[in-house]
């Protein structure tokens, strides 16, 4: 990449790739040079129907020729419809709408809610949590963007991430996560000064390395938070809208959180947001003068392109098809895994998936050069497969859209194969 193309850009990243995107179109997307790669990412996360889907671009033209942008004190058909539809996918306790742009954002929104709700101020968040790079979102991330910003807001308390390949509390093939859970309460009560507001967790933490809460886990989670009177919030920025299998990640286990947070797929790559929650909750932090007051707060252009992606997703049942594919997916890379020494760990749900490379099997210690090298290479061969930061690289996040096809995931997989091979000769 010349230095002409970067100059004046601010760096927000480590690094850019060295890949300049043109255009995109289904799974795929187009460098400048003319070369078609497997978008295996989604964008970032995101693009659930893939790029440039025909209703989608149909809805963008409609909806912006027809209202585009309004006063947030304004309301809409278009927003009212959104918001019907989005509660009707979800269970009668999760029925209060706010249409927002970003995860982050979502994320804030919830925090807030919380904290009016119940009167307190103490939150509660993996340790390898990844929330939103703004004020109350990053004082619950804890898996970067931590160093040399000043002091967070006063309240966030870590809870041990269940990781079951690399837990302290797992040894010898056996996973204790409860006790885990249970220790990392203790520490939360003693850390406590009383205030304890809610807790806010992925379903699968995906920037943490895609890892998947134990069978059980979340249940047990809800009942801590009964315990101690404070509100679950479930972030399902990247989880939502089919990805996993199910329509929602929470309903893998039947638990229904106080808020649900939801971006990302929500938008299907487009900005798009919102923050749901009970009618108590809603009527208590109207009661105590709720202000949540963005310039994009319910604006009707990504409220039209969110209401047509929900339709599409139940018109084509696209949960089901992440679920079947999902499998076929995951049955790839354990086969390779049985070739390829360094893939340590495969895990997720749906098309929700994470490989692990590491050094050695034994130790487990992260070939974080190796995966930075595998995933250049992949790029090289047409398909992107790793969205890792660099001290995250060993981690391939592996979630391409919804409409993808098998041929398209057993070439990925062909590509991966090659890849690994190469780089493993050094």
């Amino acid at each position: 990449m010349g230095s002409t193309d970067v100059e004046h850009l601010f760096r927000y990243t480590g690094e850019f790739s060295e890949t300049i995107i043109a255009s995109a179109g289904g799974a795929f997307v187009r460098a400048r040079d003319g070369r078609e790669i497997l978008d295996f990412t989604s964008g970032q996360m995101s693009a659930i129907l893939g790029h440039a889907h025909p209703e989608i671009v149909a809805t963008v033209g409609e909806a912006v020729a027809r209202l585009d942008h309004l006063h947030s004190s304004f309301l809409s058909d278009v927003v009212l419809e959104f918001a019907s539809a989005l509660s009707a996918l979800l269970p009668p306790s999760l029925s209060k709408v706010l249409p927002l742009s970003t995860g982050a954002e979502s994320n804030e929104a919830a925090i807030r809610m919380a904290k009016l709700a119940t009167g307190r101020f103490e939150v509660v968040a993996f340790d390898r949590s990844w929330h939103g790079v703004t004020g109350g979102a990053s004082a619950a991330t804890f898996n970067g963007a931590r160093r040399g910003y000043g002091a967070p807001v006063p309240g966030v308390l870590a809870l041990p991430t269940p990781h079951a390949y690399r837990s302290p509390f797992a040894s010898n093939g056996a996973y204790d996560w409860r006790a885990e859970l249970d220790f990392g309460f203790e520490l939360i009560d003693r850390q406590s000064v009383g205030s304890l507001a809610a807790v806010i967790a992925e379903p699968i933490l995906s920037s943490g390395g895609i890892i998947e809460l134990p069978e059980g886990y979340l249940a047990a989670l809800a009942e801590h938070c009964r315990r101690r009177g404070m509100l679950l919030i479930l972030d399902e920025a990247q989880t939502g809208l089919g990805r996993t299998g199910d329509r929602f990640a929470f309903e893998h286990e039947g638990v229904v959180p106080d808020i649900l947070t939801l971006s990302k797929t929500l938008g299907a790559g487009l900005p798009l947001s919102a923050t749901v929650a009970s009618p108590e909750v809603e009527g208590t932090c109207h009661e105590r003068d709720f202000l949540f007051y963005t310039t994009h707060t319910a604006d009707p252009l990504p409220a039209a392109v969110g209401t047509k992606v929900i339709e599409i997703l139940v018109r084509d049942r696209l949960e089901e098809r992440a679920r079947e594919l999902g499998r076929h997916l995951k049955r790839g890379l354990r086969d390779l895994q049985q070739r390829h020494e360094p893939i340590g760990d495969v895990r997720g749900r749906g098309l929700l998936l994470g490989m692990e490379l590491v050094e050695d099997r034994h130790t487990k210690e992260p070939a974080h050069e190796l995966g930075a090298r595998v995933g250049r290479r992949c790029i090289e061969l047409g398909a992107s497969l790793n969205i890792g930061r660099p001290r995250h690289a060993n981690v391939f996040r592996i979630a391409p859209p919804l409409t993808v096809t098998r041929d398209q995931i057993d070439l990925a997989l062909a590509i991966l194969d090659q890849a690994l091979t190469e780089c493993a000769k050094g």
